[in-house]
């Protein structure tokens, strides 16, 4: 399989130390239970990332999981990506639970992200609604939580992080709304300006992938659909993970308290 198509496949080979850690934080703060298998190594690299590789061994020891020096060769056939950095990580499948299992903080955020169809673009939309503080992601039973790995080197280690939910979208309005969450649904038709809609907590943000956006049966959900303004006539659409960094943001801005 060539590396452009392999993104697509299902896999739970994480790459370089950045996705490694999230693994780690994400299973030492209970938000998931994706294990490590195996750590392989690239031999050459055991004087050029010594510190790191001390480090590494410590932890392999610690949470008891091999580590093996291979080839380059060997890390090259069995990664996607070149930004490695000689470290891979075969990991176990992490369990999604079902929405109604999650509770909702009173004053929470969570965000619907439907119909992406590519996996890069899901991780970036990710990175952006952990670093804007989203407490949760739901996700429809047809999601890439599958391309694991590949998730998680986009999304810098955000995927892990993020507690993450499924269920059918539809449904998951009605139980954010039955606990006194607005819904927001992103799009155009009958829609406000996010400049000058409310976007404060507790909010359940929906958002749709730029080609099949949201159904209708969704957008019937919403107390409000909101839309992006850009800055001149444009006839496209931005992509499904800056749609959702520029929202994000937005609720942040209008929920942000004086540190004074």
């Amino acid at each position: 399989m060539k590396k452009e198509e392999s993104r697509f496949a299902p896999g739970t080979v994480f790459e370089g130390l950045t996705s490694l850690r999230a693994v780690f934080r994400a299973s030492d703060a209970g938000v998931s239970d994706r294990r490590v298998l195996r750590v392989l190594v690239d031999e050459t690299k055991k004087k050029s990332r010594a510190k790191e590789l001390g480090w590494l061994t410590a932890e392999a020891v610690r949470r008891g999981f091999p580590l093996e020096y291979v080839s380059s060769a060997a890390i090259d056939a069995l990664s996607t990506g070149s930004s490695h950095g000689g470290v891979i990580a075969e990991c176990s499948s992490r369990t999604i639970p079902p929405l109604a299992s999650y509770e909702p903080p009173e004053n929470g955020f969570a965000v619907l992200l439907e119909g992406i169809e590519d996996p890069y673009n899901f991780g970036y939309a990710l990175r952006s609604l952990y670093a804007c503080g989203a407490d949760a992601v739901v996700l429809s039973p047809r999601n890439w939580m599958s391309a694991a790995g590949v998730v998680c080197r986009s999304s810098a280690g955000a995927s892990e992080l993020l507690p993450v939910y499924e269920s059918e979208p539809v449904p998951s309005a009605a139980f954010f709304r039955g606990r006194g969450y607005r819904v927001l649904c992103a799009g155009i038709r009958d829609s406000r300006s996010s400049f000058d809609c409310d976007m404060r907590r507790p909010l359940y943000l929906i958002v749709g992938g730029e080609k099949r956006g949201i159904s209708g049966a969704l957008l019937a959900e919403a107390d409000e659909v909101v839309r992006i303004d850009y800055g001149r006539e444009f006839g496209g659409s931005l992509s499904a993970a800056s749609a959702a960094s520029m929202l994000g943001y937005e609720v942040m801005r209008q929920n942000r308290t004086s540190k004074e």
